[in-house]
């Protein structure tokens, strides 16, 4: 199992900044995309961030030139920077990975086939 512990959200005024940060633990072989996703009240989770192991980025438009999201592949931690909040980038972040664990047979390693695995969910309120 992948456990993906979040840090920051919380509250900002419009035009203030947030950083979010999440880290992956457990028997982790390999992680491929992070990123964040995001769920308003009554509205579906959708897709805010990701980037891949090597670092390409790709974002919602609804955020292009406002949110950079980064990781650290040696601490596997992904942060998401968000700058110019709006009242409508309310809603709870969620991260996201993308990995495979491994596992042990005698003193053999063997690799588990690839999950998404999510974080607990951070909220972040903008006011206007």
């Amino acid at each position: 199992q992948v456990q993906l512990e979040e840090f920051g959200g919380g509250l900002a005024q419009s035009g203030g900044s947030l950083r979010l940060s999440c880290a992956a633990s457990g028997r982790i072989f390999a992680i491929n995309d992070m990123g964040y996703y995001r769920q308003a009240p009554g509205k579906e989770r959708e897709l805010v961030a990701t980037i891949t192991s090597g670092g390409a980025p790709s974002y919602a438009d609804s955020v292009k030139g406002r949110f950079t999201i980064s990781r650290d592949n040696a601490k596997n931690t992904v942060y998401l920077q968000m700058n110019d909040l709006k009242p409508e980038d309310t809603a709870v972040y969620y991260c996201n990975a993308y990995g495979s664990t491994y596992g042990m047979k005698g003193w053999t390693k063997y690799q588990s086939g690839y999950e998404h695995y999510w974080g607990q969910g951070t909220q972040v309120t903008v006011s206007s």
